[in-house]
Parts: structure tokens; sequence; C-alpha cells
């Protein structure tokens, strides 16, 4: 099924697999910034689960943050007028899924004055992926420079499983820090590690051990509040009602699962935000497990940015909790992919298209 419905008088439902977007390198700098899902958040805002003190402590510590990161930007004064440059300050939210680490990362941003690269004071808030995409596009030391002035960068789900990247980022973030930049990241803990007091903040101060000094580290415990109270992933609709539900949505994309997941490596995982630019829904037939390690983690990013953006997603065939195998689960990406699950379920119940 590719998205045609012949009944439908207005003609066939777009596909995303007919999109071959293009990134410019400015488009990646004014990305950098809190996606459309946490655009209107803040510290008063979040709601601290009473039953989970940590959750309160974790909106003072972000607010300290902000305070020490502007502190420390603007330096110390020195004899003559002249001002001394301080190291940044670090923060890292350390918690399971759906604590809340986003929504305080982002409120983080939006606390500290400025905006974006071309304020007196900028700052910037982007993935971990982002991060190493900039690395890449620009080249490490202009990335260095672009970014040296900025008050603070805050980094959602740093990954600690590409040595590699790990390994950039962590010079990357150490240049920065040296000159006056604070960070703040946050990564996920898997659900059996919970138990296990700071075994993942253990991980991430060993990863970035050029950094580990700077960074207080902040535990945020509680449920996913994706999940409280609600059943696994719905069973879902058939081929034929999910191409007449794309139909009389506005805005709606429909494509073919395998399709879709071929075309998403026809182009970089940077180019997925402006592939989904404007739509309003995305429908997919025929989705199945998948047992290909690229494949899986194009999904993730894809994934990351439909949740990001907010757009809600209805599929078919297998439920959308069986996607990533028991055995792929197993693996180094597994909370990679319990993520991806945890958000996929998330966006099927983000309202009904």
């Amino acid at each position: 099924m590719h998205g045609s419905t012949s009944a439908d008088a207005a003609g066939p439902v777009p596909r995303l697999v007919d999109r071959h977007p293009s990134v410019s390198p400015e488009r990646l700098i004014a990305q950098l910034r809190p996606p459309p899902t946490f655009a209107d958040v803040s510290f008063a805002s979040y709601r601290p689960d009473p039953a989970e003190p940590t959750q309160a402590a974790a909106v003072q510590a972000c607010q300290d943050f902000c305070r020490r990161a502007v502190e420390h930007r603007a330096g110390r004064r020195k004899l003559f007028g002249r001002r001394a440059v301080l190291p940044g300050v670090g923060l890292y939210l350390d918690g399971g899924f759906g604590v809340g680490k986003t929504h305080l990362l982002a409120s983080a941003y939006y606390q500290l004055p400025g905006g974006g690269p071309e304020s007196p004071t900028p700052k910037a808030f982007g993935t971990f992926g982002e991060l190493t995409q900039l690395a890449g596009v620009f080249g490490f030391v202009e990335c260095i420079e672009m970014l040296a002035d900025y008050t603070a960068v805050c980094i959602d789900e740093f990954e600690l499983d590409d040595p590699g990247n790990t390994t950039l980022i962590s010079r990357l973030l150490s240049s920065l820090v040296e000159r006056g930049v604070s960070v703040a990241a946050t990564s996920n803990t898997l659900p059996e590690q919970l138990g296990e007091g700071r075994f993942a903040a253990q991980d991430f101060l060993r990863e970035i051990h050029t950094l580990a000094s700077i960074f207080t580290t902040v535990r945020i415990e509680g449920p996913d509040y994706r999940h409280r109270g609600l059943p696994p992933a719905p069973q879902p609709p058939s081929d034929e009602e999910v191409a007449a539900r794309a139909a009389r949505v506005d805005g709606a994309t429909l494509d073919d699962f395998d399709a879709l997941c071929a075309h998403l490596a026809t182009m970089h995982p940077s180019r997925y935000l402006a592939l989904i630019e404007g739509v309003t829904a995305v429908f997919v037939t025929g989705v199945h497990a998948i047992d290909d390690q690229n494949v899986a983690l194009r999904l993730v990013s894809l994934t990351d940015r439909l949740y990001d953006a907010g757009i809600p997603v209805v599929a078919s065939g297998a439920k959308l909790d069986s996607i990533f195998s028991e055995e792929m689960l197993a693996g180094g990406y597994r909370k990679k992919y319990l993520r991806a699950t945890s958000r996929l379920v998330a966006l099927t119940r983000a309202r009904e298209p």
C-alpha cells in the first residue's frame, strides 16, 4: 500500500518517501533550540511527584545551574576592570524514561538569558546526535569557535554507546568549558538498573572523564509518565482502516513500512526533521519486527524527531511495542530501542487523527 485511496476525490495521500529534503549548515544552527513539544515548558509547569522527592530537588538543581552558568559566563572581575574567564559548570540529569528530564533541560534553556546565535548571549539546546552532526558539518575546531561565546549548551539524550562520538563530544565540551561555556546533559538509565544506585552516572562520568570534575550529578526517580496507568500498545487497525483515516486528515502522510525504512537510508538523520516538516500525522501500513540494526537505529532517529514535534502515529501490522526484537533489546543499543518504543506508544495516544 502506497498511500493512494482511489475513492478520495482530493487525490492520493502524500508519502514521506516522496520527500527529499536538504538541510543547510545555517539550519542546523537554527535548530539548536528545544523542539516544539517543549516550546512552552518552564520550571513552573513541571509537576514534581510528591512521592518522589528527587524530582523537586532536580528543579532546584537546574535553577542553580542557570544561575551559576550566567555567573561563570560573566567571569571574575580582576584589577583594572578586566574579567578573567571562569570555566563553565556542568549538570547531569540521571534517570529513567519519562521522569521529566527533557522538560527540566528545556526549562533551564528558557531560564537562561539570550537566545540563538545572533543574540549577545547565545545558548544552544540539542540532542547528542545533533551536536555530532554539527561537529561533522563544521569541523571540530570551527565548532568550538562557533560555540565558544555561548552561555550554555544543553544536550538531551547523551549517548554512551558510540565510543568514537562520545570521545569527540567529550573533547569538544572540554574545550568549550575551558572557555566559560556551561554544559547540562541528560541520559537514560535502563529500567533494570534503577535499583543500582548511580550506575548510569558512573558510566557517563567515566566516558567523559576529561569533563567529569565539573559535573553535578542529579538523580531523578519516578515511573515513566507516558505509561502511568496506561495499558501496553493498542491493537493495530487494519491496512484499510489506516489508509481511510489518513485520507481524512489534512497534512497527513501514508507510507508502507518497508518503503519508509528504505527511504530513511537514503539521507542523513540530520534531514529527518525537515522530512516531517509540516506533517500533521504519520500513517504507516505493514509494520513488522526489525532484525537489521541499521534499519532500527534510523527508525529510532525518526521516532525522536516525531516525538519532538508531537506528530501522532497510526500504524497497522505488528504492535508498536514489538518492533525491536528481544535479541536487539539485549544488545548495546537497548536504551535507544526502549526509548523509541516508549515514544512510539505515546505518539499513538497523542490524539486521535
